[in-house]
């Protein structure tokens, strides 16, 4: 992929089940990266292969479709609509799959869904109605990972996931992620932290000023 100034000659490999961890310093190009990938800014040129063959992504809805779904760095900005309840959350994006015929929305339905993902991912929440805005920063997280795992996306892009929250929130969420990828979903995984880069990717691509400069395996890699 090339985007002007921003992305240069960038080429990896995703592989299925696995954490593919992006390292580099603020301002390498990760997050536009990210970005690129999940249509949400344009490429120059380049293409993206999914099990081998050319997908065309040229805005969010065709990556969506496609089955990659994307876990903002700022959460409360572009994650949430912090003032809707915690079902609405999980529910926005998914409604397509959620109603009938005539586009009446299955509120049973949607109400059980929530609740199994709020029970599955822990999600400490008084009730489904509860506003977003009243969790904490590692529960708000986890209702975005549970409306892409509602939307039963195969390749999920993570930015700084872990940024903002208690060091308990942080191992539940490495412990979804390993859930995730126990089942075959992919996570491309950007940090800034190096020990949680370390501790949690089966490889790691390190960026600098908008290029990959060198790719590394887990079990000989080190923060040097």
């Amino acid at each position: 992929l090339n985007r002007s100034d921003v992305l240069r000659d960038i080429n990896f490999t995703l592989y299925r089940g696995e954490i593919l961890g992006l390292s580099g310093l603020m301002g390498a190009g990760r997050t536009e990266l990210a970005r690129a990938l999940f249509g949400a800014d344009p490429i120059d040129s380049g293409e993206v292969k999914l099990n081998g063959k050319t997908i065309s992504i040229t805005d969010v809805h065709q990556a969506i479709e496609q089955g990659i779904g994307y876990l903002t760095e700022d959460r409360k900005k572009e994650g949430l609509a912090l003032g809707l309840s915690v079902e609405l959350n999980i529910m926005l994006g998914n409604y397509p799959e959620y109603s009938d015929a005539l586009g009446i929305v299955k509120e049973k339905q949607c109400q059980e869904t929530s609740e199994q993902l709020v029970k599955a991912l822990r999600i400490k929440t008084p009730h489904l109605q509860q506003p977003a805005l009243h969790l904490s920063g590692g529960n708000q997280q986890k209702i975005i990972i549970a409306r892409w795992v509602c939307k039963d996306t195969d390749i999920l892009i993570f930015d700084e996931p872990t940024r903002g929250i208690d060091v308990g929130a942080k191992l539940e969420i490495y412990e979804l992620m390993n859930r995730l990828v126990a089942k075959g979903k992919s996570i491309i995984m950007i940090s800034s932290e190096l020990p949680e880069i370390l501790g949690m990717c089966d490889r790691i691509v390190v960026m600098r000023s908008g290029r990959i400069t060198g790719e590394l395996d887990n079990a000989t890699a080190t923060q040097e």
